[in-house]
């Protein structure tokens, strides 16, 4: 009698109920034809419904007696199979994160649509260079940005992709008609599905390397041909040419016949970016981002596997594209928040990434201007190679910064939203049909208090972060839950000046009409930006110089290009400096950085004004004066004083439910077992920063220790104790090491 064969297969279902494997029969007709990572319909639950599973073990016995299990129904035609290196990933990401076993396979195999191929479309000149030119004069003459923008960038390549026409460059669909109507050019339609080509990495007519940079490569192509495997860490300034880098490693990695992943938070995906790698290596670069369809990201998926694609670039998910033959993963920008989830499960890109690379023998290769602490942290106890690239090699200097006390404004007689240094900037460039850009740094805008005459911040005693001023009066950490009533006075200086920040860029764009009426303005914020193409839409518009001033939050400060910007204005940069997050000088450091590094970007020189109440805070004072290190050493001081990652790591565990005091008291309950667990390092329950959210009430702990693997056993046995519950009422989230507090 022929043995009987079981496969466990895990359950497209995300619920904790179900994540576990379940043993399934595989029938005699399927024998043969099934391996690890594949789809097959199984029958589930009391109905018999079909429902999708994933195969992720084979085994010859089964502890259920076998006229208890049901067989595999059919193989499920519609996805790419996972192989072991994948599960293997899914199993790491649920232990390291925690998550459903099926949400971590969701993750790494996000793509569930096939179609039968997609077609990439290629505008393409016909006119020579000469007569390029004369349109050019013709549209200047017209003052058609738009038709002007794409003539200028058809003289730069005479063939670009479709794509980036309409992402990149923000070209409506009537200039490209147009032009094509008028013979300027024609549009190539090539089926995406291909055979492999040939390629060859090309050594002439590459750039000069400064020394600086031919160091990085030279020591990263002799660790690749020892067989040593690092993750490396490039500080690079702006403009000191980590672009460069990034594509002589690629193509060293190609040379070997292997592929390679770059990451790039998608705000910075930019048609100069992507053009300069299509440049250097031609059709084998694919471009994974969020305007993709399914059927689009289906069948980038397959080329990969099938070794037609060689780079992949996009944003976080783009490090999950199924690559046989990886061996590099470039993550640019490092520092960006975007590159951890905020949906279950909560992984981070950059650890994801070196045990990707791990898995494949590959390497990861990492690079900012302003890295994160925790990246620089591991670079400077040797978890990563650290390499400096200090040397600008474009012309171009830093923009000029001044801080604004608006202290001193106050006592001055000012009340005005805006400092009279950065009044005075804005007439003069007004007048000089110059652009401006208005940040409104809103993070932390959930309600610190602070004093306008001292700078004084109300400040929890326990966890050095300030407290959150709550509809109730009550001043409340959300970290400890420690609570008090607001204040009406200054404790320190005794002034009445003392309440918390209520401007938006409405307000900031009212006060700019009243101070320079009929002045054109912009906003960019979450409500004109909510409908589609608004974002394109509001960019396009500046760039089109279709207004002088453009107003927003963090989204106007991140990736973006304008050539005719030469000032910059950065709006209560306290926001984010006394948000309640221990992270919160990190997070103004980086962002006053990157608003810096809006203006001057043209031929004019760019000045920048940081208004602030707190002018001789570190973060302030060494983003004025691009000091990177300085802040480090300063900021890695405060973080081992409190034991804040990367000093030690921090488990966040979410409680939400439509009952308010069952959700409170199962958060009580998973804290009570934590301390227990970890005596000295638990902190709260607390309700979270946004308390009740469509009616589902929110709480939350954490837990701090230096072994990251104490937390994930503290995890478990949470999740042991939620696994025998026998009601769901209740969520629970975990996030290690979070970027932003619940």
């Amino acid at each position: 009698m022929p043995k009987t064969l079981y496969a466990k297969i895990i359950i497209d279902i995300s619920h904790e109920a179900v994540d576990r494997p379940f043993t399934y029969i595989v029938p005699e007709n399927l024998e043969g034809s099934l391996f690890v990572g594949q789809k097959v319909n199984v029958p589930f639950g009391r109905g018999n419904a079909l429902k999708k599973g994933i195969i992720v073990d084979f085994s010859d016995c089964s502890d259920i007696p076998a006229d208890k299990l049901k067989y595999i129904h059919s193989l499920s035609d519609s996805d790419i199979s996972l192989n072991d290196k994948r599960i293997a990933l899914a199993g790491w990401i649920k232990r390291n994160y925690g998550s459903t076993m099926a949400n971590a396979l969701k993750t790494v195999l996000p793509v569930k649509t096939k179609v039968s191929f997609s077609v990439k479309k290629t505008l393409v000149r016909t006119k020579t260079s000469e007569e390029l030119d004369e349109l050019i004069e013709t549209a200047m003459r017209k003052r058609n940005a738009a038709r002007l923008r794409l003539l200028f960038a058809l003289k730069e390549e005479p063939e670009i992709p479709k794509s980036i026409v309409d992402n990149k460059l923000h070209i409506g669909a009537s200039t490209v008609s147009k032009l094509v109507e008028d013979g300027v050019i024609f549009i190539r339609e090539d089926r995406i599905l291909r055979n492999s080509l040939s390629f060859e990495v090309s050594e002439d007519n590459l750039p000069e390397l400064s020394e600086e940079q031919a160091a990085i490569v030279n020591e990263i192509r002799r660790d690749t041909e020892r067989g040593d495997r690092h993750t490396y860490l490039i500080h690079g300034i702006t403009g000191s040419g980590k672009t460069e880098v990034y594509m002589r490693i690629i193509g060293d990695v190609l040379m070997q016949g292997k592929q390679a992943i770059v990451l790039i938070p998608e705000i910075a995906l930019t048609y100069q970016t992507l053009m300069r790698f299509y440049k250097r290596f031609g059709d084998r670069v694919c471009i994974m981002n969020s305007t993709l369809s399914k059927g689009e990201k289906y069948d980038l998926y397959e080329q990969a596997l099938k070794g037609n694609v060689d780079i992949v670039i996009g944003p976080r998910s783009a490090l999950f594209t199924p690559m046989p033959n990886l061996g590099v993963i470039i993550i640019d920008e490092e520092h960006e928040s975007s590159y951890k989830s905020e949906t279950v499960p909560k992984y981070h890109a950059r650890e994801t990434a070196v045990e990707l690379a791990r898995l494949y023998g590959a390497f990861v290769v990492l690079g900012s201007a302003t890295p994160s602490v925790d990246a620089y942290y591991r670079a400077e106890t040797g978890e990563y190679k650290l390499f400096k690239l200090n040397r600008r090699l474009t012309g171009n200097q830093l923009p000029e910064v001044t801080v604004a006390d608006m202290r001193a404004e106050l006592k001055a007689g000012n009340r005005s939203i805006f400092s009279r240094r950065l009044k005075m900037l804005m007439e003069d460039r007004i007048k000089k049909h110059q652009q401006i850009m208005l940040f409104l740094n809103r993070r932390g805008f959930a309600g610190f208090v602070s004093c306008r005459e001292c700078g004084f911040v109300v400040k929890c005693p326990h966890c050095d972060v300030s407290l959150s001023l709550h509809r109730n009066g009550k001043l409340v950490c959300h970290y400890c839950g420690y609570t008090q009533d607001n204040v009406k006075l200054c404790p320190q200086c005794g002034s009445k000046y003392i309440a918390g920040f209520k401007a938006g860029t409405e307000q900031v764009e009212a006060e700019v009409q009243k101070i320079f009426p009929g002045v054109r303005t912009l906003r960019m914020d979450a409500d004109t930006t909510a409908g589609k193409d608004g974002y394109e839409n509001i960019l396009t518009k500046f760039l089109d110089h279709e207004a002088d001033i453009l107003i927003g939050t963090q989204m106007i400060v991140k990736g973006h290009d304008f050539k005719d910007v030469t000032l910059m204005g950065v709006l209560a940069a306290d926001m984010s400096l006394f948000a309640a997050d221990y992270k919160a000088g990190e997070k103004t450091f980086q962002l006053i950085t990157q608003a810096a590094g809006r203006a001057g970007r043209g031929d004019d020189p760019g000045e920048v004004v940081v208004q602030t109440y707190k002018p001789d805070h570190y973060a302030i004072t060494h983003a004025a004066a691009q000091d990177y290190e300085g802040f480090y050493n300063e900021e890695v001081g405060y973080r081992e004083l409190m034991d804040y990652p990367p000093a030690a790591h921090m488990l966040s565990v979410l409680v939400t439910g439509a009952d308010e005091n069952g959700a409170e008291e199962l958060a009580g309950t998973l804290c009570s077992l934590a301390r227990e667990i970890n005596p000295s390092g638990v902190f709260g329950p607390a309700r979270a920063v946004i308390s009740k959210i469509n009616d589902v009430y929110r709480f939350c702990f954490y837990i701090k220790s230096k072994d990251y693997d104490k937390l994930v056993q503290i995890k478990d046995s949470l999740e042991e104790v939620l696994s025998k519950r026998t009601r769901f009422k209740e969520s629970v989230f975990f996030d290690f090491d979070p970027q932003n507090v619940n």
